[in-house]
């Protein structure tokens, strides 16, 4: 739990009583390697904050996964569009590793944003880095190249390069994994 008060200390400053509440409306989560977060068709029913592990976010179209995002310590994770109006998600949120989360429900996320002074800031804070990682891949998928992107995945996510197998780096660049193969032998060269 402390991974989780020195997080938002450093996004916030949080009094010590606010720290014993934080402490009460957040509850530890494991998910084992494999295990999923939320599924398609689930509605998000908490957000968390990542204590260890690494996870994904994925969309299944006919069958075929693309990865869109990664998730790992120390970061928040949730499918706001799902969360937030309480409908079933289009997304999928998988962990690559046995993850620790620091889960919070929609209904204790309210009484944070109400009781914590900083609470609606915090909030705030989280979801804007969220929302401006999401548009700065989007906006990748449109202008930039293959090489780029992954220039890019390796730069964003340089502490988990190694532990995400190929095959998903390959589909959050929005390539094949031979095409991966051979961006990556010509970035040796």
């Amino acid at each position: 739990m402390q991974l989780l008060i020195d997080r938002i200390k450093s996004i916030v400053h949080i009094s010590d009583d606010e720290v014993g509440l934080i402490g009460q409306l957040f509850s530890e989560r494991k998910l084992k390697k494999g295990e999923h977060f939320l599924q398609e068709g689930q509605i998000c029913r908490s957000a968390a904050l990542i204590g260890t592990g690494l996870v994904r976010y994925y969309v299944n179209e006919d069958g075929n996964e693309g990865t869109y995002y990664f998730g790992s310590e120390g970061d928040f994770v949730c499918d706001y569009e799902s969360f937030l109006p309480r409908t079933p998600s289009t997304k999928n949120i998988q962990a690559l590793e046995d993850t620790l989360l620091f889960a919070i429900s929609y209904d204790n996320l309210q009484r944070l944003y109400r009781e914590v002074e900083a609470g609606e800031r915090l909030g705030r804070l989280a979801i804007e880095q969220v929302f401006v990682s999401i548009l700065q891949q989007l906006s990748s998928f449109y202008k930039d190249s293959p090489e780029l992107r992954y220039q890019r995945f390796l730069k964003t996510f340089a502490g988990i390069s190694q532990r995400v197998p190929q095959y998903y780096i390959a589909s959050y660049v929005g390539i094949k994994p031979q095409s991966l193969s051979r961006i990556r032998k010509r970035a040796t060269l």
